[in-house]
Formats: structure tokens, sequence, C-alpha cells
């Protein structure tokens, strides 16, 4: 099966080393899936800059002005979390459609992933925790904006969150979106401290080990799509669960990571019901042993979904 990949040369670029963002990791990510053969010229597709319409769908007008043009005031920078540069705004302003192109080729293909994207601590109005731009919120409201036009048999799209981190910004920019159903899935002693309100939210406790973790996602899942009955599922793949994870607080082993990918996607799979992957959250200052569990759910979804077409 040619698995349909999206990534951008520009989403990794010069930053400083010591950063506890991992801003390579994009790029050895291609290189490893490459290495693989997994990602090829023929599966991959390289998304554009995003039109401001676009992005309006999620983000406060003045904000996206301020974050372009580098006016944010030094209190915002702070909870950014990363330092300003042009690159950074060059591949910010990628970064969304990336995952609206990952949606659109999902709902063409049954599968598509994105390497990159995730970026769920973003507001409407404000950058937090390294997120500047929500593309969840952003691609979601975009599919739902279109809808007459794309193929959503139903004009309804579930997000389903398994970063550590509790997908607070995607909560608060879909609140008021009935057709949007957000499902977060974390860490209960984890980043942000004050959480905001999903459709669902599942806390995990922190040392939460595979079996129980496994368990936990398993029933949230098919709660989330029952209540939602989605047209279209975004999994936010944050491997930052990992038992090594600076930043996770969870002990989930990597093989539990391969499990949970493998058990949401076999789930899409036969429920028939098409998936956009993104990578979220992920530190590690072995930034390619990081990259090579981002890799996990491409890998997965190349076994899942080419034993769907060989069945």
């Amino acid at each position: 099966m040619s698995l349909a990949l999206v990534t951008h040369p520009n989403y990794s670029f010069d930053f400083p080393a010591k950063h506890r963002f991992p801003m390579e990791k994009f790029r050895l990510l291609h290189q490893h899936l490459q290495a693989q053969g997994l990602a090829t010229p023929e599966n991959t597709f390289r998304p554009g800059k995003a039109k401001l319409e676009l992005l309006q769908l999620g983000h406060c007008p003045n904000y996206l002005d301020r974050f372009i043009h580098n006016r944010q005031t030094p209190q915002e920078v702070r909870r950014m979390g990363l330092p300003w540069s042009p690159a950074l705004m060059k591949r910010t302003l990628i970064s969304p459609n990336g995952t609206f192109l990952t949606a659109n080729l999902a709902l063409e293909k049954g599968i598509a992933c994105h390497l990159a994207g995730g970026t769920h601590h973003a507001h409407y109005d404000a950058a937090s925790g390294f997120c500047v731009l929500n593309d969840l919120a952003i691609a979601a409201l975009a599919l739902l904006h279109k809808s007459r036009r794309t193929q959503l048999n139903r004009p309804s799209v579930m997000i389903f969150d398994c970063d550590v981190h509790q997908g607070d910004g995607t909560a608060n920019i879909l609140a008021e979106e009935p057709r949007a159903f957000t499902c977060s899935v974390h860490c209960d002693k984890n980043f942000p401290a004050r959480k905001a309100r999903s459709d669902m939210d599942v806390e995990v406790a922190k040392g939460t080990s595979d079996d129980e973790y496994l368990s936990t996602v398993d029933k949230a899942l098919h709660k989330a799509i029952d209540q939602s009955k989605p047209s279209l599922i975004f999994y936010d793949a944050g491997v930052d669960i990992y038992h090594h994870d600076p930043l996770g607080l969870l002990n989930v082993s990597l093989d539990g990571i391969r499990q949970r990918d493998r058990l949401v996607l076999e789930t899409c799979r036969s429920k028939g019901i098409p998936i956009a992957t993104v990578i979220g959250g992920g530190y590690d200052d072995d930034r390619l042993a990081l990259a090579r569990r981002h890799a996990i759910v491409v890998e997965e979804a190349f076994q899942v979904f080419q034993n769907q077409r060989e069945a």
C-alpha cells in the first residue's frame, strides 16, 4: 500500500541545540522513514503555506498578526516557549496546512500520516507550551466549514488526543462547535496545571504502565466513537507517554506505544472511519531515538492498512 505521508523540509531548521524542544526531530523522522523505504517521493506530499483565512478559522486575527510580525509581548514569548525567528514563523504557517492536507488525504485513502502536528496547547489568541497555532482545531474547522465540498458523509470530526498532556487549546477553540468532538487521554498531574474541558477527558494516573494505559485508551476510543459517530478521526499519537520521556510522568514502554497505535488504527480500520495521524509531543536529548519513537505510528499504519488491502 502507498501510505500517504505529509511533511515539509522547513519543519526543522537551525535551532538552539540545548533547547528543550527538539526541533530537528521532524527532519530525523523523515530521514528514518526514508531509510526504511516507507517514505518515498511517490507517497510523500508537501503542504504549502496556509492562507490567513484558514488560520483565522481557529485563531484571532490580531494574535496572528502579532506572531507573524514578531510583535508579541515578552510575556507572550515566554508562554510560547520558543524563540521567535523568521524560520519559526515560516514553519508555523505551513504545519496547520499539513494537517489539513493529511485529513483530506485520509478522507480519500482511509489513512494518512502527518510527520508533524499535534500543537494542541495553542489557544485562540495565545501560544502556549511550544504550540503557536493549533493545527488540529484549524484542520477540523476547515473540514467542517467546507463539508459540502469534501468527502465528509456526516459533518462530524473527532480529535482523539493521546499526548501525555491535555489538549487544552483544542478543547477551548472547539468548545462551541457541536460537530467537533474532542477526547483527551492524558496524565492527570501534568501540564497544563489548569485543565480545559474537552467533550471527554480521561485522566491517567502518574506512573501508569502498559496494561492499564492500553485498557484505558481502548475504552475511551470506543466510547468516544459511539458518542460522536465521526466521519474522520484526528489521532494525536504523542510519544511523551514513554517512561523515559523527561516531560511524561507515565510508565509506558516502547511496546506499549506500538500496541496503543495499533489499537487505534485497527479500530478505525475495522469501523471504516478515515484516520489522520499527527505525531504530537515527545522529548529526548537523544533526538534519533525520539524520531524512531515517532515513527512507530507510521510503521503500524503501514502494517494495519497493508493487511486490509491484502485481506
